[in-house]
């Protein structure tokens, strides 16, 4: 009666994932980059094409950091340096 209710294990082996090299945030890595918001070449790598800010599981930043980057995108927006959206085009 209480085999009838048991869940059978399937015998297939589970596939493993490669190996996936942990991203390293490259402000902690490199003391010598500074985050900026009157550099926005350097802010450029962090933003998408449809203009969003990329995320910290994508872009390999530690959070302290990429707070830094957020706060800094944001008022490189607000002055114009960096575009809102990616409509606006920059020379």
């Amino acid at each position: 009666m209480s085999d009838e209710r048991t869940p059978q294990r399937s015998t297939a082996p589970r596939k493993k994932r490669p190996f996936q090299r942990r991203k390293v945030c490259r402000f902690c890595a490199d003391k010598q980059v500074s985050i900026d918001y009157k550099d926005p070449r350097t802010l450029r790598y962090f933003i998408s094409e449809r203009g969003k800010i990329i995320p910290r599981r994508i872009s390999g930043n530690c959070s302290k950091h990429q707070r830094e980057i957020t706060e800094a995108i944001k008022r490189a927006r607000n002055i114009a340096l960096l575009p809102i959206a990616s409509a606006h085009v920059m020379p």
